[in-house]
């Protein structure tokens, strides 16, 4: 129960930064719930709620969406999805931790720094790529967001299209990252407790909402920061604690 309650909490926070800043649920989720439920289940549940998220948050946003850009990048994340699940497949628990929360604070270096000194890019090409980084990171550590921002800021979205078409590629995303790692038996949902869901749906049911009335009134830019510390703090606790287990 006192878990159930733990996500519930962090994925209402995680929905609510997301409809503010365009992403949060997957950065806040992943680290907390792969301390919690483990390294491959727990970004397993983030990458499941992360869909149903994305879907009922692009039903906010749609008319800002840039199908375009989506339909260059959503469908190439499955090429690096796959060998990251069978990286996954292959490897321990506490590795998988290192690695994961190794690369979500590398995902944050790029997004708080790297898109600085990223040139602006034009072309499918480019798009292509964040697509398949993308789909590297979300598989392996609940995480595209991060790629996709530094693709976005080289290719001078303005921020309310970025922000909005994140949402469908989440969305795809998350499905085909769960699907790789079922296919290639990198992990499972089986010792997963059903609380885990309805809690999670219930954070989504309130976070969505607040994020909709607090989308008005905190600046993005804040929000999104905020939802970086918190999961720096994760990722880097996480990342400890598999290099202990080692």
């Amino acid at each position: 129960m006192i878990m159930a309650l733990a996500v519930l909490v962090v994925i209402a926070i995680g929905a609510c930064t997301q409809r503010i800043s365009g992403m949060g649920l997957g950065l806040l989720g992943g680290p907390v719930l792969m301390i919690m439920l483990g390294p491959v289940e727990g970004i397993m549940v983030v990458n499941v709620l992360a869909v149903i998220n994305a879907a009922a948050t692009t039903m906010t946003v749609r008319d800002h969406v840039d199908w375009k850009k989506f339909a260059q990048i959503a469908p190439v994340m499955i090429f690096g999805s796959i060998p990251a699940a069978f990286l996954l497949s292959s490897m321990d628990a506490a590795p998988v931790m290192v690695l994961a929360g190794g690369a979500i604070l590398v995902a944050l270096a790029l997004v708080t720094f790297g898109r600085k000194f990223v040139p602006p890019m034009e072309g499918t090409g480019p798009a292509i790529s964040a697509g398949i980084l993308g789909g590297f990171t979300n598989t392996l550590a609940g995480v595209a967001g991060p790629v996709i921002t530094v693709y976005a800021q080289a290719a001078r979205w303005p921020h309310q299209v970025y922000a909005a078409t994140l949402q469908p590629i989440f969305m795809v995303g998350g499905i085909i990252s769960v699907l790789t790692k079922l296919f290639v038996g990198a992990g499972q949902f089986s010792n997963v407790s059903w609380l885990i869901w309805p809690a999670g749906i219930i954070g989504m049911a309130i976070g969505i909402p607040l994020g909709v009335y607090l989308s008005k009134r905190i600046p993005r830019n804040i929000a999104h920061k905020m939802a970086l510390i918190v999961a720096a703090f994760g990722a880097a606790y996480a990342m400890l604690r598999g290099i202990v287990q080692l």
